[in-house]
């Protein structure tokens, strides 16, 4: 009991801190990254996939089908034309498929091959580079864009500045009009626009894009990939040990260093050095700018750009490529990737069940809709023949793009009278309103309600019958 316990004094030290650290920021701004311009396998294909969606942006709001724009999404009226469908805010399960059928695709390609989807085919990432064309083109190489931009303004300067935002203002502008033009008919889009005869509202969303496309690909370029994209953030839950990403070799690059190129493996390996003779051109091609030896980060989108510099650099050197590579994380460690596994298969299979559904839907989809509504100013009323009658409006939407005719007809009553047109035109993509009622002799009703069906139907042009048989009530009070 005389035992004294041992204690640990854990009082916490105070830290003294810089003289400067309430003078200096809590963080840095953002350093002006300089795309150094590369050549490779992997920049071929991502300028390649460039061209094809660049050029398909371009070209599919002028395609014509039937006289009319192939693709048009009018917001206004509610009706989106794609070829020879035309979709309706009643076609909503299409549209809910579609973006998952987008969504796995997009989870299925990133479990196998990384970020490829911001790499290869983001519009951002095209955009950017775009716009970093025209830099290199207008302001030079890399280390003339930096001194460019370290030296002050004289009339040189002035002219290749004023030149570069011209040509990101024109590419910027043709963008946003082609953009807009998926929304509003496109060629007197572009007619009305530059001779300043469209509408407030369509000029401001020209404008409105225009100046979004500036600033992204401008001046944001990858702030959008670093801090505004969510798919950057939660890219990581799709990844595991099989994913092909770009990686860095560490076990073959490291220790790196400068060294001759007369000097043999023997001597490299002699003074403790890697394959990496760390000349930075990883770093500078990336356009994020970050240095993938420092391992996966989720800035990286995959572009391959790192992979196509270091492996000019190798070939140079005499070395063998592959330092910097699309590779997983098992390969890293000297095992295999499996290509097979259950996420992957997952992703698959529920992508495989989700594009059946979509296509069964669009197969399945009638052309034709029909809404009832009753009159609800009253229930019933007597004719001067004695019949009940009950009054009715049908909408009858043709949801093709040609006109058709229709034939209306009511079933389940018996004896029951139709009053009104029996056969309607409705023009290609438009609602028809038809105000119909139905009478009956009271002798044949039961007081209360009963159910009643509008059979409408048409033929389409390859001699198919298209019908919708719509259920409605008929009400015979008794008084």
């Amino acid at each position: 009991m005389n035992e004294k316990i041992r204690i640990k004094d854990v009082t916490p030290v105070k830290i003294a801190k810089p003289k400067d650290a309430l003078t200096k920021p809590n963080y840095s701004a953002r350093s002006r990254i300089y795309v150094r311009a590369v050549e490779g396998m992997y920049e071929n294909i991502r300028r390649l996939f460039g061209l094809i969606f660049l050029g398909a942006f371009a070209v599919v709001p002028w395609l014509q089908y039937e006289g009319q724009q192939a693709i048009l999404l009018n917001i206004a009226e509610q009706r989106f034309n794609f070829f020879a469908i035309t979709l309706w805010p009643q076609d909503l399960t299409i549209l809910a498929y579609t973006l998952i059928v987008s969504a796995f695709a997009l989870f299925f390609i990133t479990t196998f091959a990384g970020r490829v989807w911001c790499g290869f085919m983001c519009p951002q990432t095209t955009w950017t580079f775009i716009f970093i064309w025209f830099e290199e083109k207008i302001e030079g190489a890399r280390n003339k864009r930096m001194k460019l931009d370290q030296r002050k303004m004289d009339a040189d300067k002035f002219i290749r500045k004023s030149l570069k935002h011209f040509s990101w203002v024109s590419v910027a502008l043709l963008t946003s009009l082609t953009f807009v033009g998926y929304f509003t008919p496109i060629d007197e889009l572009f007619i009305n626009f530059f001779t300043l005869n469209n509408s407030f509202w369509l000029t401001f969303w020209v404008l409105f894009f225009t100046f979004c496309t500036y600033a992204n690909a401008g001046y944001m370029r990858e702030i959008m990939c670093t801090h505004m994209c969510p798919y950057a953030r939660f890219q990581s839950a799709m990844f595991d040990k099989d994913t092909y990403t770009v990686a860095y070799n560490s076990q073959r690059g490291e220790k790196r260093g400068p060294r001759s190129r007369k000097m043999t493996v023997e001597q490299v390996r002699e003074k403790g050095l890697g394959d990496c003779i760390d000349c930075n051109l990883c770093v500078q091609v990336c356009p994020t700018g970050i240095d993938i030896r420092n391992g996966l980060q989720y800035e990286c989108i995959n572009c391959g750009a790192c992979v196509d510099a270091c492996n000019g650099v190798m070939e140079k050197m005499g070395y063998e490529k592959g330092l910097i590579s699309f590779t997983s994380e098992h390969e890293l460690k000297g095992g295999t990737t499996h290509i097979f596994r259950s996420k992957l298969v997952g992703y698959a299979v529920v992508l495989c069940v989700m594009t059946g559904l979509l296509i069964t839907d669009i197969v399945m989809r009638v052309p034709l809709e029909v809404d009832i509504i009753r009159d609800r100013n009253s229930l019933d009323r007597e004719t001067n023949e004695g019949l009940i009658e009950n009054v009715y409006t049908l909408k009858i939407l043709n949801k093709s793009q040609q006109d058709r005719s229709y034939t209306v007809a009511v079933k389940g009553l018996e004896g029951a009278q139709y009053i009104g047109d029996d056969v309607v035109s409705v023009k290609g993509g438009e609602v028809f309103t038809l105000p119909i009622s139905v009478a009956s002799d009271p002798y044949n009703l039961e007081v209360g309600t009963q159910k009643i069906y509008f059979h409408v139907s048409t033929t389409d042009s390859e001699g198919d019958i298209i019908e919708v048989e719509e259920p409605s009530t008929f009400i015979f009070t008794g008084v």
